[in-house]
């Protein structure tokens, strides 16, 4: 049988089969989970789930685990662009092993990352010692938290970006210098625009990572309520008290706002490409 419908029908076999089972996988382990999460939290009022969710607690935690999350994800928006120019443009001993480092965050357990970064800026430690005599704490506070988001986050920026900057022809460079365009103007003009959706996807994956750690923020945070809890330690203390209800419905809350930063991301992602 020949014709356009036999055509498209043979571009992709197989499509029917795929997409059921995509559907099916999607199912099970993400709508599922989410919808369950949901109907918990339902089993609470009108009154009690504001009560859980508005609480003066609640509103600290996500207060500080946005706030820092933004603050990590710029941060290694910044270092990521750096550190991936460098792997990318240049060739010097000890390369491969600043590059293998830079995926040391993916293999390492998080809580021994935490472990390592509490000894390291508390009070007695290597870098903590020489900071709070000048006012500058760092463990047990929100800026330890910042630290530790910005430690996980910061390979999602640099693995995002270098495949980008490796496939940029250099040659735009020269003609640009060639044009008598500055360093600054050929980083604005040829370079950024170029590099700037990959960091924008960067950005997104190191800000949901950073929302959503526990295991190297615990350590280093001193979970102090209203302080310095961040919000998967709070759902994590209301299961140990036995309110599944109560952090099922925090557990919503952050659901929801992290699906509505990375709508908001994937916009402004659109429109860079755009």
């Amino acid at each position: 049988m020949t014709g356009p419908s036999a055509t498209r029908r043979g571009s992709l076999p197989g499509f029917g089969l795929s997409l059921g089972v995509t559907v099916a996988s999607l199912s099970i382990l993400v709508l599922l989970p989410l919808a369950g999460l949901a109907w918990k939290s339902a089993s609470l009022g009108a009154a009690d789930l504001a009560k859980a969710v508005l609480s003066p607690r609640a509103l600290a935690a996500y207060r500080l685990s946005f706030g820092a999350a933004f603050v990590a994800a710029g941060i290694n928006v910044v270092f990521g662009l750096v550190i991936a120019w460098v792997l990318a443009r240049y060739r010097f001993p000890g390369r491969s092993l600043v590059d293998a480092m830079v995926d040391l965050p993916f293999a390492l357990p998080t809580a021994v990352a935490g472990i390592a970064l509490t000894t390291l800026y508390s009070e007695n430690g290597w870098l903590g010692r020489f900071l709070e005599p000048h006012g500058f704490k760092v463990a047990f506070a929100p800026a330890g938290i910042v630290v530790a988001m910005i430690f996980v986050g910061l390979p999602f920026v640099v693995r995002t970006v270098q495949p980008v900057l490796l496939d940029l022809d250099a040659h735009m460079e020269e003609a640009a210098a060639t044009l008598g365009a500055s360093r600054l103007r050929t980083l604005r003009t040829v370079i950024l625009p170029a590099v700037m959706p990959a960091a924008s996807t960067g950005f997104a994956l190191a800000l949901a990572r950073a929302v959503g750690e526990y295991g190297s923020v615990v350590f280093i945070s001193g979970n102090m309520p209203l302080k310095t809890e961040i919000v998967p330690l709070l759902i994590v203390t209301k299961l140990e008290q036995f309110d599944y209800a109560g952090a099922t419905a925090i557990a919503l809350v952050m659901l929801l706002a992290s699906f509505a930063l990375l709508f908001v991301i994937n916009a402004l992602q659109g429109r860079i490409k755009r």
